[in-house]
């Protein structure tokens, strides 16, 4: 694949990496890199090409995969839109990238077990597909020609005309030492946690990019920042240095009675609270409702600056509950199906009756303790949003287990408020099986509720 060269001249050392990085984002998804190539091309040395490469790694522009080497990828994978890719598959079954390595980013639909005649399998085999087969080049070629990858399984490799097509195809062709049936199972669990890492938010989903957020670079002054504080909607501003490094975060009361010529440096907050955008947003909406945060900055593995992310964002979206969208059951959701409400003893706030399974008990026949500690919250997550919190994150669970809890018991959870602010709630909890107590627990949880 040509790229045009985009030659660097002068400049110091941040202008020539941050140019770097725009030459590699330039570059199109699934093209190769190396130190050299670049170092050639840019005109520039080994180690500042070595240097730019680790930064673009950090940022998601590059990724290095074992047998293949370092390939320019998406930026932002780790979306609620994200996909298993094939890169991803070479990794979950340690396999080896025969031909085709420009189409490691394209993403894997669905896989098909080529145990048929080879003039049945077109009726299978579509675009985004993988056909997972032995050492039979007609299968092989069949898929590419298809628009399929191919996963040869029990070692073997291909011919060389098979290699060919699949670079023209821009489609892997892997080989595994795993047979069959092992590699299907492994490739099953990897979409089934994908379609689960899929549904869980994080911080790469929702923040505002450096290119379109506010942020201010030392040397600058409080008027500096009261200047543009006037044309934002918070007051909070990182600050970065010449690097692009965050060094701090300025706000209304860190610049007050501050003259305007004053160094910001001087009027900002030291070591303010970061966050990487591999984190989940309730993670973050946790740090930012326990200090009182209203914006912080989203840094890459080096500390450099790469957007900003704001509590009415993480809020808005955690409050949010798509009507058409049908996410597959959890645990969480399962144990909670189980609970139905019950009148509460006297003193007591709420009580639930847990219908108990089978899957639910240890080898002994009894309640398993981490199911146990499931059922409580959920019970107390079920109670706190009947009272209009919707946003429950569990702090701590302390359990203490009396008596075993038999299958056939009849097992109510009992709630008793010791304490119930608007952003922390804690709970004194007795479980009883056939009326009399078998554990107790103490139950802390944030309230993430807007202001």
């Amino acid at each position: 694949m040509e790229v045009a060269a985009v030659s660097i001249n002068g400049g110091d050392a941040v202008q020539k990496s941050e140019k770097l990085l725009h030459y590699i984002e330039s570059l199109d998804v699934g093209t190769r890199i190396s130190v050299r190539q670049i170092a050639t091309s840019q005109k520039v040395s080994a180690g500042t090409a070595y240097r730019a490469v680790k930064t673009a790694q950090t940022r998601g522009l590059v990724a290095t995969i074992d047998r293949v080497g370092t390939v320019r990828t998406d930026p932002r994978p780790r979306s609620t839109s994200a996909q298993l890719t094939f890169a991803d598959l070479v990794r979950v079954i340690d396999g080896r990238v025969l031909g085709g390595s420009e189409g490691l980013d394209k993403p894997l639909d669905k896989f098909v077990i080529g145990a048929m005649k080879t003039s049945a399998m077109g009726h299978y085999i579509s675009r985004n597909s993988l056909l997972i087969v032995g050492n039979r080049e007609d299968a092989q070629a069949l898929a590419l020609e298809s628009g399929a990858a191919v996963l040869i399984t029990g070692g073997f490799d291909t011919t060389s005309a098979v290699m060919s097509l699949a670079n023209r195809s821009a489609l892997p062709i892997i080989t595994t030492s795993h047979d069959t049936f092992t590699v299907a199972t492994m490739i099953n669990r990897a979409l089934s946690d994908q379609a689960i890492r899929r549904d869980i938010l994080t911080v790469a989903s929702l923040y505002t990019p450096r290119s379109e957020a506010s942020f201010l670079q030392l040397p600058a002054t409080v008027g500096d920042y009261r200047k543009l504080a006037r044309t934002t909607q918070h007051s909070e501003i990182p600050v970065i240095s010449v690097s692009g490094r965050v060094v701090g975060v300025a706000n209304a009361d860190t610049v007050l009675e501050r003259k305007d010529s004053a160094p910001l440096e001087r009027a900002m907050e030291r070591h303010p609270a970061v966050v990487k955008t591999g984190e989940s947003v309730a993670t973050v909406n946790h740090l930012m409702q326990g200090r009182g945060l209203k914006l912080v900055p989203v840094v890459d593995d080096a500390g450099l600056l790469i957007g900003v992310l704001t509590r009415a964002t993480v809020l808005a979206q955690l409050q949010e509950t798509p009507a058409t969208e049908h996410l597959p059951a959890t645990i969480a959701d399962q144990l909670e199906a189980t609970l139905s409400s019950v009148a509460p003893l006297p003193g007591g706030t709420a009580a639930y009756r847990v219908a108990t399974a089978p899957i639910m008990t240890n080898k002994f026949g009894a309640l398993n303790v981490g199911v146990l500690n499931g059922l409580i919250t959920s019970a107390t997550s079920r109670y706190l949003r009947s009272t209009g919190r919707q946003n429950v994150l569990v702090d701590n669970i302390t359990l203490t287990t009396l008596r075993p809890i038999q299958l056939s018991a009849r097992v109510t959870i009992g709630l008793n408020i010791l304490d119930l602010t608007r952003h922390v709630a804690t709970f004194d909890i007795d479980i009883t099986a056939d009326d009399v107590v078998a554990a107790k627990a103490l139950l802390t949880c944030q309230l993430l509720e807007r202001n």
